[in-house]
């Protein structure tokens, strides 16, 4: 059976597409990382299945929505955990970082008030983000201990969102995960996975 062929389009960035990258590199997948420069977008939107990116292509057909294209990767290659329950919970913290990740992006790109920017930021690092932060360390311990990963026993979409949260606020505030040693354990776990620490190594280096 002939491996299926693995693209992803997005901008020179990190962003939305990584935790996809992520679960093709955990996989050993080879896929072709399409990436474009701002002003080359135009050109790719009209292609594109809602006019967004990022986008998978898998044997020319395209999936786009970041948790949709994760899920699929990670239903094909056996890393969606081995019931449907596991495959809900690992679903229920992606939908939780999405939510993390969108207050993030209500201060940081939609806020012209540079006083109100700065008053959403500081509720969202002194508020918002430690209490889904507790959630997520409970929710580990939850599983096992806390030791292994969100959901059943191996990693699925639920780490390589939550690596890429943690990329995004470990920039403004390096310590954030200090009071929650279950999380800090997980993000190296994830960061040493085979194939992820081989694609996190030769990756380009983006701003986000």
């Amino acid at each position: 059976e002939k491996m299926p062929a693995y693209k992803v389009y997005y901008f020179n960035a990190r962003g939305r597409a990584e935790p996809t990258r992520l679960l093709l590199a955990a996989a050993g997948v080879p896929f072709e990382d399409v990436r474009f420069e701002v002003e080359k977008w135009p050109e790719y939107k009209p292609k594109m299945p809602m006019g967004q990116a990022p986008v998978l292509e898998v044997d020319g057909t395209m999936i786009c929505q970041s948790a949709a294209m994760a899920r699929f990767v990670a239903r094909e290659t056996g890393r969606a955990g081995k019931t449907n329950l596991e495959l809900a919970k690992a679903d229920m913290i992606v939908d939780g970082v999405a939510d993390l990740m969108n207050a993030m992006a209500n201060y940081h790109y939609y806020e012209p008030d540079e006083a109100r920017k700065a008053e959403k930021k500081k509720t969202f690092f002194e508020t918002t983000l430690p209490q889904f932060l507790g959630h997520f360390e409970k929710l580990l311990v939850a599983n096992n201990g806390g030791d292994g990963f969100f959901a059943g026993d191996g990693l699925t979409h639920a780490e390589t969102f939550f690596l890429c949260l943690y990329e995004s606020i470990s920039k403004e505030n390096p310590n954030v995960l200090n009071a929650f040693p279950k999380l800090t354990a997980l993000v190296e776990r994830i960061r040493t996975y085979p194939g992820i620490k081989e694609w996190l190594a030769k990756r380009p280096q983006t701003e986000f």
